[in-house]
């Protein structure tokens, strides 16, 4: 017998046998279930999560969609992607923690019955605080949050008073503020509007903007977007910030006290994306285009880190899939410190535009190889109703070495210009003097001419008269289908006046006899975006289009209405709850893309290619990449404000938009889509154009595009006059 037997006996030492097995069998398994495979590497890509070790062997760690970015806390994992913000504490078991976040609504429509499906919105970005991992703040396009028990419950800091939706970045610090010495600080940047901070701690809190010192881009006052903002916890407590911008290649440090940023580094090209800050013990990495690099805090000396970059490399190659994000040692040391990259499509050269140009199509998109290389111009369907028609532009197209068109098949009146199969397309439509569509589309394909059928989505006056105006944007004052219209105070005529279309223009009375409004209805007619029949007849209009031989689908007017002082008397009949124009636009596109076997384009403001927002159309470009192949941004310089980038050289101006356009396109795009954009061919009676339209002002567009070295553009004349684009 043992001495603990004789101690306590045989009969009690039995029963604290038992408890003690039990209790270490429990914890042994506990501690299986919780201890995290010690992978040297953790990357996140567009089909999961996987740890890897430096040999090459991978595992699946979780594989519920798309991973942006990856962060370890000191008792968890926390990533950011497509399902939202989750963590775990063994890399295996994972915990959603976005959870009082806002949640979008998409609609799917299928074989005349709806579903929906309920996704957290996008989160831009997630940071932690790096003195206490308990603080987390997060942020959708529009609003910011914060977490105080590491993201089970989240607090509403609002917006900073912008104007539009565009936030990109995130962080928090402990930092002096008032009378507090380490009031919790959280910074939010915008695509448009600059750097804002808040102290969270404060009850009356308010956000301030801080703009000293940052690159502002020029003739417009505006901070040019700052990509990403980072904290560096210095060993005495203190913390330090610094920030990045995407299309100035620069990197600052925050003057606390001053409010103001300090440049420390700047790439020296005009135009270059630095992203993800990841600040280290000595010195601050980030991702540049084509490399990582790194800034040492003492001294400032930059230097590329071939080593990491080399690495993330050879992971894609293991993985066969590009990563988005890694959480990895800095070597293959296992005390190594640790690196944290994501936006890591920067390392991928045939995802981003350069002067030197792109080789390859980007691969993620399905149709993108045969979208790749067209140059061409809008034919008007008119002009191409028969040969002698027809010819000129055959001739442009061959003189100019062109190899493209995109012609109307769904006007801008709703009107069909082919003559459909598909009875139920009649039924919807109207077809109006029908072009010979099997006809052209030989001739097109014997001459090597790519074609691209043009779509008007949402301006459908057709549609929108149909049953009894069922798919119509309502009017909500006047009960009836809206139109926008704009509106001028002026004398009474003394002779009453004609007008063309008197559908357009309409006197209102006033309590002053002598004074009258004069009311103007823009010429549009609007369907509902968010109605799941109206983007059924899209689908069916564009699988037949694709089915007889078009090569590509473009999508116009795939927005919501925009125009007139009536704007917010328009409302959407169609729309389900939780649902918002980029969840309509995105709904809208999940059922084309299940539906067309072709390449997609789409038409998109200028603006909205310009910055990450789809303030007022609903064309968010960051949302609509995975779903498109090509996106076609109007970089008219007529339809910017006049003094827009109108520096001197002032005559340079079309060849800034369309350079600087066609860079910040693709890379708010993350290099997923091909950047197309339309060239304005036309005069418009503005102040620039009719100072400098002529045959330069064209061509200086076009080197504008090819420079930033996008794979195609598309002169656009409404009228089809092509005298003003150069030859080769």
């Amino acid at each position: 017998m043992s001495l603990i037997q004789k101690n306590i006996g045989s009969k009690r030492y039995s029963k604290i046998r038992v408890f003690c097995v039990l209790f270490f069998s429990v914890f042994s398994l506990y501690a299986q279930s919780s201890a995290a495979p010690d992978w040297p590497i953790i990357a996140g890509t567009a089909r999961g999560l996987y740890g890897l070790d430096w040999p090459g062997k991978s595992e699946a760690l979780w594989s519920g969609g798309a991973v942006k970015k990856i962060i370890k806390s000191r008792a968890e994992w926390i990533m950011l992607g497509s399902e939202g913000i989750l963590a775990s504490r063994n890399l295996k078991d994972w915990e959603n923690r976005s959870r009082g976040l806002p949640v979008k609504t998409l609609k799917v429509f299928d074989n005349g019955g709806k579903s929906f499906l309920s996704v957290v919105q996008e989160i831009k970005d997630v940071e932690l605080n790096p003195a206490n991992h308990d603080v987390m703040v997060c942020a959708t396009k529009d609003r910011v949050f914060v977490s105080r028990n590491a993201g089970r419950s989240w607090q509403s800091l609002g917006m900073p008073p912008y104007r539009t939706n565009g936030i990109k970045a995130v962080a928090a610090a402990n930092l002096p503020d008032g009378g507090n010495s380490g009031a919790l600080i959280v910074f939010a940047a915008h695509s448009t509007y600059g750097v804002f901070y808040i102290n969270a701690d404060a009850t009356d809190a308010k956000w301030t903007e801080i703009e000293d010192g940052i690159d502002k881009l020029e003739t417009t006052g505006n901070t040019d977007e700052v990509s990403d903002i980072a904290v560096v916890l210095r060993e005495n407590g203190a913390s330090e910030i610094f920030a990045s911008q995407t299309f100035r290649g620069r990197v600052y440090r925050l003057d606390w006290e001053r409010k103001a940023f300090i440049p420390v580094y700047s790439g020296g090209h005009p135009f270059a994306t630095i992203d993800s800050l990841d600040p280290g013990t000595a010195s601050l990495r980030f991702v540049r285009e084509g490399e990582i690099a790194q800034i040492d805090y003492q001294g400032g000396a930059v230097r590329p880190r071939p080593d990491l970059g080399g690495a993330i490399r050879t992971i894609a190659s293991n993985l066969k899939i590009r990563p988005d994000c890694v959480l990895m040692r800095e070597n293959r040391q296992r005390n190594a410190e640790l690196v944290n990259l994501s936006e890591l499509w920067l390392l991928d050269e045939t995802a981003i535009a350069s002067t030197a140009g792109k080789s390859d199509p980007p691969a993620n998109a399905p149709f993108a190889a045969a979208a790749w290389g067209k140059e061409g111009l809008y034919l008007p369907v008119n002009h191409a109703m028969d040969d002698k028609s027809l010819k000129p532009y055959l001739d442009t197209i061959a003189n100019r070495n062109l190899n493209m068109i995109v012609i109307d098949m769904k006007d801008d009146y709703g009107r069909l210009r082919f003559t459909p199969l598909n009875q139920d397309i009649a039924a919807k439509g109207r077809v109006f003097r029908p072009l010979d569509i099997d006809a052209l589309l030989l001739k097109m394909k014997s001459l090597g001419i790519y074609t691209v059928a043009r779509i008007v989505v949402f301006k459908d006056p057709v549609l929108a008269a149909r049953n009894g105006n069922k798919y119509a944007v309502w009017d909500a004052k006047n009960s009836k289908p809206w139109a926008g219209y704009r509106d001028v105070r002026r004398k009474v005529p003394a002779e009453p006046e004609k007008f063309d279309r008197e559908d357009l223009i309409e006197i209102i009375a006033t309590n002053d006899p002598e004074f009258e409004i004069l009311r103007t209805y823009y010429d549009e007619r609007w369907v509902d975006p968010y109605s799941e029949e109206v983007w059924d007849y899209i689908a069916a209009v564009s699988a037949e289009l694709a089915a007889r031989g078009f090569d590509e689908i473009q999508f116009d007017y795939i927005r919501f209405p925009t125009d007139g002082v009536n704007l917010a008397d328009a409302r959407y009949r169609w729309q389900d709850s939780g649902m918002d124009m980029e969840s309509a636009i995105l709904s809208f596109l999940r059922h084309i893309r299940a539906r067309v076997t072709a390449p997609i384009s789409i038409d998109i403001y200028g603006a909205n290619g310009w910055y990450r927002t789809g303030a007022r159309t609903g064309q968010e470009v960051e949302l609509l990449a995975p779903w498109v192949d090509v996106i076609c941004p109007m970089y008219y310089p007529s339809h910017f404000e006049q003094d827009f980038l109108a520096q001197r050289p002032e005559e340079m101006r079309p060849f800034r938009i369309y350079y600087l356009g066609t860079l910040r396109a693709s890379r708010i795009g993350r290099g997923q889509i091909i950047v197309r954009p339309y060239v304005q061919a036309f005069y418009l009676n503005v102040s620039y154009d009719r100072k400098y339209y002529n045959l330069d002002y064209v061509r200086r567009e076009i080197e504008g595009v090819r420079n930033a070295g996008s794979p195609g553009f598309t002169y656009w004349n409404n009228s089809g006059r092509y005298d003003d684009i150069p030859f080769p």
